[in-house]
């Protein structure tokens, strides 16, 4: 399911945003972007992340930033400086020029100077990112619970209206039958003209169309998964799974529906059942 939680915590001069997004997967697939000095808290946010996710296609970006007066340390390469003013020396005397070598001079020279990250205890960190990160799980959560009730919704009213039109073609099977014999007996007269047409030759041709073209059972099991689908919708829970196989199942009802009855209308309305399966099949994946 697609969902976002963000947070950020500040504590001692220490500020992190952890944010959490994903996509629709039908398995857990997780990436981060995390600064490369605090890799090592990868695998602790994949565990909180794991623990409450089940599927999605989860993105984790850590943005970590120190605003303590000690964070950073400058250091000054003091070989380079006694080689610098040196040369600058020995320019002066050689060329006859006025030695006016200042300190705000030195300064504009970035190769005298390196800025280094003073390193924050990993312990501290670790920690303070786990806050944030488990703050911003609950937030997408919370967000997704609220899109998991819209889908649900929707995949109860498709369910439904399936229903319905399991019942057309259950109203509609018998008439198929009875049609069969109205054509079978015009046939028979046209083939015999005017000769006595065998009645129980009808019946006995009626009756093997009719085994062959019964639908009763596929519609009694498609009844079934809707109902055994709408039970797993209200219980919650890692469903996501059992609610593959159910869909492949009322798939494969409905495919042998359309297969057996031979029927133009009950094949528009196989058409529009298998339609609306397919509409249940993407918005579970959305579901855990």
């Amino acid at each position: 399911m697609t969902g976002f939680g963000r947070n950020n915590i500040i504590r001692d001069s220490v500020e992190v945003t952890v944010e959490i997004k994903s996509v629709n997967h039908r398995y857990f697939e997780y990436s981060s972007r995390i600064p490369r000095a605090y890799q090592f808290l990868d695998e602790k946010i994949k565990s909180i992340i794991k623990s409450k996710i089940v599927r999605g296609k989860v993105e984790v970006s850590v943005a970590v930033i120190n605003n303590a007066d000690n964070s950073v340390a400058l250091d000054v390469n003091e070989a380079y400086a006694a080689a610098y003013i040196s040369a600058l020396r020995s320019i002066s005397k050689k060329y006859k020029i006025k030695d006016d070598i200042k300190l705000s001079s030195l300064a504009n020279n970035k190769d005298l100077f390196s800025v280094r990250t003073v390193d924050v205890d990993e312990s501290f960190i670790t920690d303070l990112v786990a806050d944030a990160t488990n703050n911003a799980l609950d937030s997408f959560i919370e967000a997704r619970a609220v899109e998991g009730e819209k889908l649900v919704a929707d995949i109860i009213s498709r369910a439904d209206t399936i229903l319905g039109k399991v019942d057309i073609i259950e109203e509609r099977s018998p008439e198929t039958v009875k049609e069969y014999r109205i054509r079978l007996e015009e046939k028979i007269k046209d083939l015999l003209s005017d000769k006595t047409v065998d009645e129980q030759r009808i019946l006995t041709e009626t009756a093997i169309f009719a085994d062959k073209i019964a639908v009763a059972e596929e519609t009694v099991r498609l009844k079934s998964h809707i109902s055994a689908l709408k039970s797993l919708l209200s219980a919650g829970g890692d469903i996501g799974k059992k609610l593959d196989f159910i869909v492949q199942e009322m798939n494969r009802e409905t495919n042998t529906i359309g297969s057996k009855a031979q029927d133009i209308e009950i094949g528009k309305i196989v058409i529009d059942i298998k339609a609306e399966i397919e509409k249940i099949r993407e918005q579970i994946q959305n579901i855990e």
